[in-house]
């Protein structure tokens, strides 16, 4: 099983881009399940969403503890909540910054993690330019294909069209592909990280 943790704040997309995740992974033939956690209902509290991707039945309903990868919306929660919280060493990091990851702080993750497991993205000015709003959800979900091979760019691209008004859909694909490129990413690259 593979589990993703999405930390951002109301009004980014959180709980959208867990499910969005989750259907990708859906339309790839994988059992999945999305979920959110947040306390006041208002845009800019902190949200937090767990999306859990695996080749068999999933059982478990708890939050995400011990995630294999996490997805950080918005960059002031870095040093507010403890975000990196049961990660493993091994563990994928995506970090909505302009920044680098010493330039917020964290060169911590970078020690003993496998080259290229945690990177930053500026996933709002990507979204502003493609979609024309700085929501960072679709962006980021293009940038975690390319980072962790868990889903594929055309199931990501798939789950947006099918959750947005074409008009709005376009956008966010187009910025979910330019984050997948600016990534690394090629088209159909995968690696079986649901395997246990």
């Amino acid at each position: 099983m593979f589990e993703v943790r999405i930390h951002g704040r109301g009004g980014q997309g959180v709980v959208t881009a867990a499910g969005l995740l989750s259907e990708a992974a859906f339309e790839e033939g994988c059992h999945a399940q999305a979920f959110p956690s947040f306390g006041s209902e208002r845009t800019g509290a902190p949200v937090v969403a767990f999306c859990r991707i695996a080749d068999g039945p999933i059982r478990t309903r708890e939050p995400v503890m011990h995630p294999d990868a996490l997805v950080v919306q918005d960059p002031t929660l870095v040093h507010q909540v403890d975000l990196f919280a049961g990660l493993a060493s091994d563990g994928y990091v995506l970090i909505n910054s302009s920044r680098t990851l010493e330039e917020l702080g964290l060169e911590s993750l970078i020690e003993g993690r496998p080259p290229g497991r945690a990177v930053t993205m500026p996933a709002s000015e990507i979204a502003r330019e493609h979609a024309g709003r700085p929501v960072p959800n679709a962006v980021l979900l293009g940038g975690l294909a390319a980072l962790t091979g868990i889903v594929h760019l055309d199931s990501v691209v798939g789950a947006i069209r099918e959750k947005f008004p074409a008009e709005i859909a376009e956008g966010n694909v187009a910025g979910a592909t330019a984050a997948f490129a600016l990534l690394g990413g090629t088209p159909r690259e995968v690696v079986d990280a649901r395997a246990d």
